[in-house]
């Protein structure tokens, strides 16, 4: 690949709009390096939670979702980037080489992709059901690959993706490691990693929303009081085989998803936990005619007033992830 040709400093700076992308408990499983051959993507899978992640999927979902944050965050900056996957067949945690051409324009489309990076969050509270949400799901189809499916999962089997959801509850009742780590990765202060308190939900607020991982509750007010019970819409991410090529490219439609539906002032939860318990990754395969490998879930809604919308959880210093070799 030839030279990148990029100001450090722009690459810096899109670096730093990538890292925004979600992971695993918040544990930012990536690394950036410049060098003469490109921009380069590798795995970190020792940062991540290896009791919760067992598979290791969780860690390329998140290095898909980095780089497709990398992409329009390079856009924006007026680049157009191409991809070569898993460049090194002797090192697969190298993700990507990333090369860069000048684009002739930056829309205002490039704009609001890039802001609704900055806007996006992880949202565990309740919702409120999502408006025109066929409109919504028509827009999630365009975000499809060869390689990857998107379900929205009708209403009537949202039963199923609770009973699901409570099943991983039980199959990890007593696996005291799991719960160490969940634990270990929650935090009473904002920090560059991790989960912090404020994320997350009291008891009140975890008993409305069922779907969803079951963190360790906390002490504040009850938020979304006026919402009885959680209306959020539920997409299924899934790959038709579970390679680590199918499921890098399962985080790059995550993150296609999840701007897309905060460009659309919608509030978004990725949703994991069900995926890691074979038992219950069998009932989404069952709820999609076993079409595909479920990797992720996506609650879909809307998130009324702004007043008990958190702040963005930190992310890890760019010094601790970027390092320039040119």
């Amino acid at each position: 690949m030839r030279d990148i040709g990029v100001d450090p400093e722009v690459i810096s700076d899109a670096i730093w709009l990538a890292c925004r992308a979600p992971s695993l408990y918040n544990s930012q499983p990536w690394h950036w390096v410049v060098d003469a051959a490109g921009i380069e993507l590798f795995a970190e899978p020792d940062r991540a939670p290896a009791r919760t992640d067992t598979s290791g999927r969780e860690v390329l979902i998140a290095c898909g979702a980095v780089l497709d944050h990398f992409r329009v965050a390079m856009a924006v900056a007026g680049w157009m980037t191409y991809v070569e996957t898993f460049p090194n067949p002797n090192n697969l945690d190298h993700v990507a080489t990333i090369g860069c051409d000048p684009m002739d324009f930056v829309t205002d489309g490039h704009r609001q992709r890039a802001d609704a990076i900055l806007r996006r969050r992880a949202d565990r509270l309740p919702f409120a059901a999502p408006p025109q949400w066929d409109a919504v799901v028509e827009r999630f189809a365009e975000d499809q690959t060869r390689d990857v499916r998107i379900d929205a999962i009708p209403r009537q089997a949202h039963r199923q993706l609770a009973d699901a959801s409570a099943m991983t509850v039980s199959a990890r009742l007593y696996d005291s490691s799991y719960h160490a780590e969940l634990l270990g990765w929650t935090t009473d202060v904002a920090v560059a990693e991790g989960i912090p308190a404020s994320s997350l939900l009291t008891a009140a607020e975890s008993e409305r929303v069922d779907i969803g991982r079951r963190f360790p509750t906390v002490r504040h007010e009850d938020r979304r009081g006026e919402i009885a019970e959680d209306r959020a819409e539920v997409v299924l991410l899934s790959t038709y085989d579970d390679t680590r090529h199918s499921v890098l490219r399962c985080g790059e439609v995550l993150s296609a998803v999840l701007l897309d539906a905060t460009m659309a002032g919608l509030a978004t939860c990725p949703l994991t936990h069900i995926t890691e318990v074979p038992a219950s990754r069998e009932i989404l395969a069952e709820l999609i005619g076993h079409r595909g490998h479920p990797q992720v879930l996506v609650r879909v809604g809307v998130a009324p007033g702004a007043d008990d919308i958190e702040p963005p959880t930190p992310r890890r210093p760019l010094a601790d992830v970027l390092e320039f070799r040119v």
